[in-house]
């Protein structure tokens, strides 16, 4: 008997071995340098611009923020003005307007402003609620990663996310350029919300479920403009203090 126990106990301890090898396999292991997690509303370094194809900005109605077709668009207006309200007639931003308007012509800088104001608000929401679904279709794949990396740590501690738009005080372009063929846009949002994290037991841990509080991000978004598809994408975020 105690040989057949012997023997019971060795295919066991194999199988073991074996299964979480497999698993090891294919869920992978920690190794120490992967990111941290992602919290947009505490200080943190500019996330890199993703490299691959970039495709989609929508506005708060969840369709995409396209260029307008040509028969939408103005007539040509002269170069000192067709930047009014939008950048400076010869600034850095302006320059790069132009350079990307000369690759995509239905590009349109009051147009593109409205759609990032109206993505800035979708995906702060998003981020509260865990909806990674939208967020995965809003932003590049780095951002990404470390936005759902963020939203699993919440999870994990049970805790949940209250934002609430005051308003958009302003939306501005700060930095614009064709990078190759990928247009880049950077834009400076100043809002109000109101945000409070709370844990299990519904009890407020960190900000205010009514105190306003003045936010100020700095928003890249990017395009192909070689592609077809006319959309934008969330590609580098960064926190001004």
């Amino acid at each position: 008997m105690q040989n057949v126990f012997d023997i019971y106990t060795i295919i066991f301890l194999a199988l073991a071995v074996f299964i979480f090898l497999r698993l090891r396999s294919v869920l992978g292991q920690r190794t120490g340098r992967e990111r941290p997690p992602y919290d947009p509303y505490s200080a943190r370094e500019p996330v890199r611009p993703a490299t691959e194809k970039v495709v989609a900005l929508p506005p708060r109605q969840a369709e995409p923020m396209a260029a307008p077709k040509p028969a939408e668009l103005a007539e040509p207006s002269e170069p000192g003005d067709r930047w009014k309200g939008i950048a400076e007639a010869g600034s850095p931003v302006a320059a790069g307007l132009e350079g990307i308007v000369a690759a995509d012509p239905a590009f349109d800088g009051k147009h593109f402003v409205a759609g990032a104001r109206g993505a800035y608000e979708m995906i702060v929401g998003a981020f509260a609620e865990g909806d990674r679904r939208t967020l995965k279709n809003l932003l590049s794949r780095d951002v990404y990663d470390g936005f759902d990396a963020a939203i699993g740590e919440r999870e994990k501690r049970g805790e949940t996310v209250e934002t609430r738009f005051v308003s958009i005080d302003t939306a501005d372009i700060v930095a614009a350029e064709l990078k190759a063929k990928t247009a880049q846009v950077t834009v400076r949002f100043h809002s109000k919300l109101i945000t409070a994290t709370r844990d299990g037991n519904g009890n407020v841990i960190d900000g205010s479920a009514e105190r306003v509080t003045d936010i100020t991000d700095v928003w890249t978004f990017a395009r192909d403009v070689s592609s077809r598809d006319p959309n934008w994408k969330l590609v580098a975020t960064e926190a001004e203090h």
